[in-house]
């Protein structure tokens, strides 16, 4: 039989519609969210594809109680998202970072923009890579995946699930106005090479059943409300049977769990693509849009004799230091353009720890950056 679900085969898709269509195949069937622009379209195709699957959408008051929403289908057993740009997530973080203390798997596209404030609300920009890694308070780890592509947009959607699942962590796909808007050829594979992770559940009896006990992997089985286990989700520090305990012990002991099981997986969760590195003196650091131009610039330096390569971060968090420090003890210079006035630059600065210079490409948004400009700056760092 057909999965309706998934509409494989070749598609014109413009990014946004393509991540909700990887969000359906991923096995989503729950969308709560609020127009802005530019990630209204995602939400529009959930209006229509869900109640088709028997799946819920509803358009809720605000980003803040879209964002409680998804959090409650998810702990109901359902795999759920929504759909943003800056101004709205905002006001979601502290929910996320609900999320991420009561460990609820979840996605959320944040589909940038000019910023901040309301800024450009259909023009792109990169200016949200910080907020996404640090904007709810305290200590954790997230998971963030930036496609470059209509394609990367459901692909990346995909693997934003199944992470979002295998670890219990709200996951981030930070897509931008551009990527969002560009319309180009997706594939969608069949239904059965569709990469899906399903929750752990408990395999203990009930009386046995510890919430948030610290389990091989540092990530605990999930058993969601109505599965009949005593299940008390709560954005206190918690104890392992997700009581409040309010001590220095229990917190210590959580806070370590919560931030391991990224960092200690960080293996699993990286992605990146990394051209012309052997002989490489200089490296072109890229995410999102952005990449598509650096590529070219890329090209275009190579063409003239210039011994440069291209490192595409994918997964943008965790952070990959380990690419910077071992993997090419060779560059003597690094260069980072983005669409703000520099945020990864600070992370890549960090991660090469003084092996070569590293050197910020920025520009305040509403557009790429050209590829000349970023010619211009690898022809300087030559002399």
């Amino acid at each position: 039989m057909v999965d309706p679900s998934v509409m494989t085969g070749e598609h014109f898709w413009m990014g946004n519609i393509a991540c909700a269509e990887g969000a359906i195949s991923a096995g989503c069937r729950f969308f709560a969210g609020y127009p802005i622009t530019p990630a209204t379209e995602i939400a529009e195709q959930m209006a229509r594809r869900l109640p088709q699957i028997k799946g819920v959408y509803i358009q809720m008051e605000d980003e803040i109680a879209s964002m409680a929403a998804v959090l409650g289908a998810s702990w109901a057993g359902r795999k759920s998202m929504t759909a943003t740009s800056g101004p709205g997530l905002s006001l979601m973080l502290e929910n996320i970072g609900l999320g991420i203390m009561t460990e609820t798997p979840c996605v959320i596209v944040n589909v940038q923009r000019g910023s901040p404030s309301t800024g450009l609300p259909t023009l792109v920009g990169q200016a949200d890579m910080m907020q996404a890694r640090w904007g709810a308070h305290g200590d954790y780890e997230i998971i963030a995946y930036a496609p470059s592509s209509a394609q990367e947009c459901f692909d990346l959607t995909v693997l934003a699930f199944y992470m979002s699942e295998k670890y219990r962590v709200p996951v981030f796909i930070l897509s931008d106005g551009f990527v969002g808007y560009m319309t180009e050829k997706v594939v969608v594979p069949p239904a059965e090479s569709i990469p899906q992770f399903n929750r752990q559940k408990p395999n203990v009896s009930r009386e046995k059943y510890l919430p948030h006990h610290l389990a091989d992997n540092e990530v605990p089985p999930m058993a969601v409300f109505g599965d009949g286990y005593c299940v008390h989700a709560t954005g206190l520090t918690h104890d392992d049977r997700g009581y409040p305990d309010t001590t220095e012990q229990a917190q210590d002991i959580l806070i370590k769990r919560l931030i391991g099981k990224i960092r200690l997986n960080i293996d699993d969760i990286t992605r990146y693509e990394a051209t012309y590195l052997d002989d490489a003196a200089m490296v072109v650091v890229s995410y999102g849009i952005t990449s598509r131009v650096c590529a070219k610039a890329v090209e275009l330096a190579r063409s003239q004799g210039i011994a440069v390569g291209h490192l595409r971060i994918i997964s943008v968090w965790p952070f990959p230091d380990h690419l910077f420090r071992w993997s090419f003890p060779d560059v003597k210079h690094w260069i980072v353009p983005e669409i703000n006035m520099g945020q990864i630059v600070r992370e890549v600065q960090r991660a090469v720890c003084g092996q070569g210079t590293v050197t910020p490409v920025s520009h305040a948004g509403g557009d790429v950056i050209r590829a000349e400009k970023i010619l211009s700056v690898l022809k300087e760092l030559c002399k």
